[in-house]
């Protein structure tokens, strides 16, 4: 009986080596290096013309190493671009979430797809699934068709026909409106990593191939470290403006401020989120701020300098006149953001916030705020422009008249929308939902490329740790949505899904559809909404067929 086994298993580990196994799935499912999914050779796609939409070719070998190879012919009226999915290392699985909303189970710990690499060819070893991501997008003048996409996947000598279905519809992908994104740019990170000081001359190339991946995928708020920004820690100096002081008189060049500006229009951003004028999680100090070369670490003043305090306060009625001045040279002053404090809370935060936004609308009355907090009590007070709370209480700031940015950081988890690691990809997928249902006027996210361990200057390895080092506290895939590549950014499927989610929210803008429409029901706040690929890819369809109806 044990005989006939053995003969049976060696007989179909047989079968599965000559027969590697290929499919094409969604952009939806993580394919983990034992994933195996039913034998497939083609998808079909709906796309708006102009829209970035994404497919998975996923090759599953047998019991010998193989060479594959992805080949895709070209589109007439588009691109087609495609992009190995790597494994990075994952330690744990994220905490507080129930198993029913965690993806990796079973895998984790263990390698998890995450990054693209920049090619279309992988040595797949004995029983190993590889996939490979394919981005696809008509032009926007291309003509409404069906069309044909042949893929050609060589496995070893064997080669293989598989088939993308798009369809283009009349629907033309509109511009986002009135819905601004920003992400914390860390220049000090690629300063570290890429060996250079902060903006000497070959900085900018790197720094200009980030800029134009945060607006590939729907940024359009630029993070602008006036000075170096005052958020986990105390940071590798990284301030635009430098500063010379003579007595009590201030000096400013905005030599470097002005080319980082230049840079930013190039690359398609529409407004400037500026740096914090106080410290973070309550306002009690002035920010550090350093003199001449700021690589020297010379502080204007102490770290401990109280925010009101009257150095700060005599620094700042200098700086705001010049600020003022260069925004309108720049004419940017109506597109520019500005922060008091990163959220700030409880009743000590609270009571130096109000001394710091007293100060702010005295020294420069022109100026709005908007800061992540999630106490309303800030807004009951009228200390905050443009409140950004977190998603866990953002819905709250809207039913109390408070039209509210919102945001994730770490958490909330559990049946929250968030974008980690172990995020079901078809949840991020509903974030440009969400933010269109529940009418939020803008997103803020911290970890764009913070490629640190927690609140340190000690750079970690992206690709082993996706943390900074503080699991469980920070979660695996927070601090960060791009990888460091050889010259630029290595982006990520959390990444790539994101940023078809905020095409989807331009969508249902243009579509005439209201946010409180009963298609839109089963959104009810940002841990009660569908989660699945069935629904948002059926209503996705829907908003692009009643554009269809709108285009002329």
């Amino acid at each position: 009986m044990i005989a006939s086994l053995l003969v049976a298993s060696t007989l179909a580990m047989s079968h599965i080596a000559d027969s590697p196994s290929i499919s094409v799935i969604s952009n939806l499912n993580r394919c983990f290096p034992n994933s195996q999914f039913s034998p497939s050779s083609q998808i079909s796609l709906d796309a708006a013309r102009g829209e970035r939409i994404s497919c998975q070719i996923v090759v599953r070998t047998g019991s010998e190493p193989q060479t594959v190879k992805v080949s895709p012919s070209q589109l007439d009226d588009g691109s087609i671009r495609v992009r190995r999915v790597g494994y990075v290392t994952q330690q744990h699985l994220n905490t507080g979430t129930p198993t029913a909303e965690l993806d990796g189970m079973g895998n984790v710990p263990g390698l998890v797809p995450d990054p693209l690499f920049d090619d279309s060819e992988v040595v797949s070893g004995p029983f190993e699934s590889h996939a490979f991501w394919l981005t696809i997008q008509p032009n926007r003048d291309a003509k409404p068709a069906s069309v044909e996409i042949p893929i050609t996947v060589k496995v070893g000598e064997s080669e293989s026909k598989v088939r993308v279905h798009l369809n283009i519809h009349k629907a033309v992908l509109p511009e986002r409106h009135d819905f601004p994104v920003t992400h914390w740019f860390y220049c000090d990170a690629l300063s570290d990593y890429y060996h250079l000081k902060p903006f000497e001359e070959k900085f900018w190339p790197i720094l200009e191939k980030y800029m134009e991946d945060l607006v590939q995928h729907g940024n359009n708020i630029m993070h602008t470290p006036l000075f170096t920004p005052p958020t986990d820690g105390v940071k590798k100096p990284n301030q635009l403006l430098k500063v010379t002081r003579q007595g009590h008189h201030y000096k400013f060049d905005w030599t470097d401020v002005r080319r980082f500006i230049a840079l930013t229009k190039k690359c398609g951003f529409t407004g400037y989120e500026w740096s914090h004028f106080f410290s973070q999680w309550g306002c009690q100090h002035a920010i550090r701020i350093y003199e001449g070369d700021p690589s020297a670490e010379k502080l204007l003043w102490p770290a401990d300098t109280e925010a009101a305090s009257p150095i700060y306060r005599e620094f700042l009625s200098q700086l705001i006149p010049e600020l003022e001045k260069f925004l309108d040279q720049e004419r940017i002053r109506s597109v520019s953001y500005f922060h008091i404090s990163d959220e700030p809370h409880g009743e000590e935060a609270l009571a130096n916030y109000r001394k710091a936004r007293a100060m702010m609308r005295e020294l420069a009355p022109w100026m709005k705020f908007m800061d992540a907090l999630s106490q309303i009590s800030f807004a009951n007070e009228g200390l905050i422009d443009m409140p950004i709370p977190s998603i866990e209480t953002a819905v709250d700031f809207q039913k109390a008249g408070y039209p509210a940015w919102c945001y994730f950081c770490c958490g909330p988890r559990g049946k929250y929308l968030n974008r980690l690691m172990d995020t079901p990809l078809p949840k991020i997928k509903m974030s440009g939902w969400l933010f269109y249902r529940l009418k939020s006027k803008g997103f803020l996210h911290w970890g764009y490329n913070y490629w640190y361990q927690s609140q340190t200057r000690t750079m970690i390895d992206p690709f082993t740790e996706q943390s900074g080092m503080a699991w469980p506290g920070w979660a695996y895939g927070d601090t960060f949505m791009v990888y460091p590549g050889p010259a630029g950014p290595i982006d990520s499927l959390r990444w790539e899904v994101f940023a078809e989610s905020l095409q989807d929210l331009a969508l249902l803008q243009a579509s005439g559809i209201n946010p409180d429409d009963p298609s839109l029901g089963d959104i009810v706040n940002y841990h009660q909404f569908p989660k699945t690929e069935e629904w948002v890819t059926q209503q996705h369809l829907a908003v692009l067929k009643a554009l269809d109806d709108r285009t002329q």
